[in-house]
């Protein structure tokens, strides 16, 4: 096949007018060279075009990276994003055989830089003999590790918390017994901190005069998965993580649940840094450490109205530094609302890691703000304290961009996931650090979470039998 191909057929393939063509390829967003007056475009280049700009739409493949999976432990990666937990676990040495992804960016995302991994797109659509197929393998092959992290907002503790009973959640459980249905040795569920007290059944105000049920206990959602793994034959661990913990710039908090199919319960994670030198380990890792040196920054803006008030605020303040007037007149009626509000002007520090990325950076109450010039994090910044390489390429528009980093899981987080499976596969001994503090909260482990849950349990069994007593 030819590597070049006419102005006319880009134009076809990509469904704009050849002028439009002739102009990208001017501008150098199109690699194409021209042979007397005609243009002549590089295929290569095209295609690549076509799938940042999403003038091309990604089908599902099947893999075609056999000769590393012979080499690697397997995994397949479902809600896949823009590959955060999957390059964490590459580097762990995994080869993602497949991933899933439903948003049409994160697809695109995947396709620019994973294009010899499977990639199929909604969930819903697959059994498990789908799966096996895509990814080119059979029910004799053994799967070494299973890994997803569905969409958050059914658990969140800032949504309407339907569990379930959204669709997202619905998704959630899908996974699960896809998952179950192909038999891993790992299973990895990543969610937020929400997750662990989700119930199945959130009543609204007006409905609370109702009997109270069994499925309006907090953490019963993830009872109910817990109690699918013990049926399958799955032991479990979590814990709630900080990812600053493992060597990223950040202080994001996430759940990870590591499922085991020979019913050893999992360790936890093996932290490779502390907040302050605890057990001997280096400092987190600052803002300062990752967003040095880049030469090019794409980013939104602040409006004009708020860029005022960041004129006066250095490295690591908020609303709170300026003086009272100015606060009022900057939060308007959010001055006098309770709570911390410390997102609201906000601009990061230089000597700590970044709060946790949001999906916007110019959000009111959520802004992420340069350390000392007058603008949000750029994209680049993001994939920096993300930890993605710089060279991962990110398709859609910059808002879309900013989505996809800003709900990826770290890269050391993942990395620390995939080391301690592939360490309990092979069977080295395990570092464990005793009462190591994982988060910001407290009694976030299995361990504790059942205990509650089984005292908060009994609790409403006990009121429920005093309600039958009285009702006689």
């Amino acid at each position: 096949m030819s590597t070049h191909i006419s102005i006319k057929d880009a134009s076809v393939q990509l469904k704009i007018s050849e002028q439009r063509v002739r102009t990208l390829c001017r501008q150098g967003k199109i690699t194409a060279e021209k042979i007397g007056n005609t243009w002549i475009v590089d295929r290569e280049s095209l295609n690549k075009y076509a799938l940042l700009s999403g003038h091309r739409v990604v089908e599902d493949y099947p893999s075609n990276n056999l000769i590393k999976a012979q080499q690697k432990l397997i995994a397949l990666s479902f809600f896949s994003g823009a590959m955060g937990l999957d390059l964490g676990i590459e580097k762990a040495g995994f080869n993602i055989r497949l991933a899933c992804e439903v948003d049409k960016s994160c697809r695109q995302t995947i396709a620019l830089n994973r294009p010899n991994t499977a990639l199929l797109g909604d969930i819903n659509n697959y059994e498990p003999d789908d799966i096996l197929q895509a990814a080119r393998l059979t029910s004799k092959d053994d799967i070494d590790l299973i890994m997803g992290g569905s969409p958050c907002q059914a658990f969140s503790t800032a949504g309407k918390r339907k569990a379930f009973h959204d669709d997202r959640g619905n998704v959630f459980l899908k996974y699960i017994d896809l998952a179950l249905s192909l038999k891993p040795k790992y299973l990895v569920i990543e969610n937020v901190r929400g997750l662990l007290s989700c119930p199945l059944k959130n009543k609204a105000s007006h409905q609370r005069e109702e009997k109270f049920s069994e499925e309006e206990l907090k953490g019963s959602a993830l009872n109910l998965i817990l109690s699918k793994l013990k049926k399958y034959g799955y032991s479990y661990s979590f814990n709630l993580y900080n990812a600053a913990n493992f060597g990223t710039p950040q202080t994001r908090e996430r759940v990870i649940i590591i499922c085991s199919r020979n019913e050893e319960t999992a360790p936890f994670l093996v932290p490779t840094h502390s907040e302050n030198g605890e057990y001997e380990l280096p400092k987190w890792k600052t803002l300062h450490t990752c967003i040095q040196n880049i030469d090019r920054h794409d980013h939104l803006n602040f409006p004009e109205k708020r860029l005022k008030y960041y004129k006066i605020l250095i490295s690591g303040q908020n609303w709170r530094y300026l003086p009272e007037e100015l606060q009022k007149e900057a939060m308007g009626k959010s001055y006098y609302l309770g709570g911390g509000k410390t997102g609201f002007l906000r601009r990061l520090a230089w000597d700590k890691p970044s709060p946790t990325l949001v999906t916007h950076p110019a959000m009111p109450a959520t802004d992420l703000a340069h350390p000392e010039e007058d603008r949000p994090l750029s994209i680049q910044e993001y994939k920096r304290i993300q930890e993605f390489p710089d060279n991962w390429e990110l398709a859609g528009s910059l808002i879309q961009q900013y989505k996809q980093v800003g709900n990826a899981v770290p890269v050391s987080l993942g990395l620390a996931v995939g080391k301690l499976i592939k360490n309990l596969i092979n069977g080295v001994e395990i570092i464990e650090f005793n009462d190591f503090q994982f988060s910001r909260y407290r009694n976030t482990s299995h361990v504790d979470w059942e205990k509650q849950f089984l005292q908060q349990l009994e609790k409403y069994k006990n009121t429920d039998k005093q309600q039958e007593l009285i009702s006689q």
